[in-house]
């Protein structure tokens, strides 16, 4: 039997995401390219029914943020609730990101965040958010400061539970000793592995549940090299450096081996490369992203993978150190490694 036939064959579980009392589907949908960094934003009516089917099918965690567009996303997520869905959702969005010119802006001043959660709460039309990132960490100014201010919006019942994206352990421990974190969102797949030295381990000491971002590799674990042949002039993956001349020869031996696992196992490289994911630890909640519900189908069938141990033991020589060539942005982005933000005591309001 094929896996990446049938997507009604698949049941989406519940996980516990974190220990505040989150509660998602075990798979999560992002939505970030439906409107932006992906090439140009795709037909509202087509994401609509492609969102409605993800719900419909138990996949009911939306991640977006106030900078995919920038807004557009949300105000489509916004439309796409309408009519009573909002109440089967659970809703993750993010601020402190944002682009002037080209270049990041970040901005973790307390008054933003409130200006920006206030923001995001009337495009998406709702009352409370879910779950609220921080999408990157101001250096500018104390993450003690920064989650004051959330802290506040708990408190006022404007979001639920609160979330980091692209934080390093030190922060992640400072934050988490003022207000608990539901969860952490990083990168981390067979061709990104670097969050596993320190990031994880302390997301899983500390309770924090671990949101999986580009589980796919931005799409290179699901189509292999002659993706970037199909990629239009706005889409942000021809800078990223793993998909550069220079390092996508090396880094097409990887998806070619998970492609030959795939098809001993009869499924896809992407559900294999999802199954990966799923099977890190029950914490683990992956949330690729598609603009076809085709593809989507194909991912929510990586649930129904089941991968033995002598097959992770494989797939981690595989994605071994040195499988992969390129860093993760190259310099077009921030991370969690330059996260860590001033002192308190060194803040002057």
């Amino acid at each position: 039997m094929s896996l990446g036939r049938e997507q009604e064959m698949a049941t989406v579980r519940r996980m516990k995401l974190g220990s505040q009392g989150l509660e998602v589907s075990a798979q999560g949908l992002g939505c970030m390219g439906m409107s932006a960094f992906y090439g140009p934003p795709k037909p509202e009516p087509d994401m609509i029914a492609l969102i409605h089917r993800a719900i419909n099918s138990g996949v009911t965690f939306l991640d977006t943020a106030d900078s995919y567009g920038p807004h557009t996303n949300e105000i489509l997520i916004g439309k796409t609730l309408k009519g009573g869905m909002r109440e089967k959702v659970e809703l993750a969005t993010k601020f402190g990101c944002s682009f002037l010119d080209g270049k990041i802006q970040i901005n973790g001043d307390p008054a933003y965040v409130r200006a920006a959660c206030e923001a995001s709460l009337k495009r998406l039309d709702i009352n409370c958010i879910d779950l609220y990132y921080v999408h990157r960490i101001d250096t500018r100014v104390p993450i003690e400061v920064t989650m004051g201010e959330l802290k506040k919006l708990v408190e006022e019942g404007k979001i639920k539970y609160v979330g980091l994206s692209e934080a390093s352990a030190s922060t992640i421990r400072r934050v988490h000793a003022i207000h608990p974190i539901s969860a952490v969102q990083l990168e981390w797949s067979l061709w990104s592995r670097d969050a596993e030295e320190e990031i994880i381990p302390t997301c899983r000491e500390l309770g924090i549940g671990i949101v999986v971002h580009s589980p796919l590799g931005q799409g290179f674990l699901s189509s292999g090299p002659r993706m970037v042949d199909k990629l239009s002039n706005g889409d942000f993956r021809k800078l990223l450096p793993k998909f550069q001349p220079e390092n996508l020869e090396h880094n097409k031996n990887l998806y070619d081996r998970v492609s030959e696992m795939a098809a001993r196992k009869g499924c896809t490289p992407s559900q294999l490369a999802l199954a990966w994911v799923y099977h890190q630890g029950s914490d683990v909640c992956p949330i690729p992203g598609t603009t076809k519900i085709e593809n989507f189908n194909q991912n929510i069938g990586g649930l129904s993978v089941k991968l033995e141990p002598k097959e992770m033991t494989e797939l981690e020589v595989i994605a071994s150190a040195d499988a992969v060539k390129g860093d993760r942005y190259g310099g077009i982005s921030t991370t969690w490694k330059e996260s860590d933000t001033p002192a308190l005591s060194s803040w002057k309001a």
